[in-house]
C-alpha cells in the first residue's frame, strides 16, 4: 500500500516554536557539520535568534509542520553587521531527519524568496560546509550561483572543513 504524504503547513516562526526550533538545531549540533556550533544550545538561549526574524521585513524565519512535528525551518538574517551590507541576506534551511528528502526544503524555499520578493534585498548568499550534496542541490535549484570557497575554515568532529559560497540574485536596488 502507497504512503499517504502528510500536508506541510508553512508559516512565519513564533515564541511557540521555540523548544522544537531548539531541538532541530541541536540535532545539527551534535549529529552534523552543517552547522559549526559545538555545543547544543537551550531554547533560552536560541530565543533572542527567533526574535530577530519577525513575521515581516527581510530577516524572516518560516517553519514547516507536518502534523504535530516540526519538519523543517529557514531564515534569512543579516549577511554582515556592517550598514553596507543591509541588502543582503544570509539564507539557510534546516529539516527534521523524518522530512529530509520529501520536498519540504523546496517548499521553503519557495516560500521564504517569496516572501523576500518585496524587501529591500539585493542579494542571498549561503554558506555550506562540505560534504553536503543534498543542500548544494537545493541551492542550485533555487538559482544560487558557486562564488568561492573556504578550505579547512571550522574544525569539528575532530577535523577541517570547507565551506563553499554561494550567492542569489533578488534584484531590489535601493534609490538614492
Amino acid at each position: 500500500m502507497p504512503q499517504e504524504r502528510e500536508e506541510v503547513q508553512v508559516r512565519p516562526g513564533v515564541e511557540a516554536d521555540l523548544e522544537s526550533l531548539t531541538e532541530l538545531y541541536n540535532h545539527y549540533v551534535r549529529e552534523t557539520a552543517v552547522t559549526f556550533d559545538t555545543a547544543p544550545i537551550t531554547p533560552v538561549e536560541r530565543r533572542s535568534w527567533l526574535r530577530s526574524h519577525p513575521e515581516d521585513g527581510p530577516y524572516r524565519l518560516l517553519v514547516a509542520w507536518t502534523g504535530d512535528r516540526m519538519a523543517g525551518y529557514a531564515t534569512s538574517s543579516p549577511f554582515r553587521p556592517k550598514p553596507a551590507y543591509a541588502t543582503s541576506v544570509e539564507v539557510s534551511v534546516y529539516l527534521a531527519p523524518h522530512a529530509v528528502g520529501r520536498g519540504v526544503g523546496t517548499l521553503l524555499y519557495e516560500s521564504l524568496f517569496a516572501a523576500l520578493a518585496d524587501e529591500p534585498v539585493h542579494r542571498a548568499f549561503a554558506g555550506i560546509a562540505l560534504p553536503n550534496e543534498a543542500s548544494v542541490r537545493l541551492h542550485e535549484r533555487f538559482g544560487f550561483r558557486r562564488v568561492g570557497e573556504f578550505t579547512e575554515a571550522g574544525w569539528k568532529f575532530g577535523r577541517y572543513w570547507d565551506v563553499r559560497w554561494y550567492e542569489k540574485r533578488l534584484g531590489h536596488r535601493p534609490s538614492g
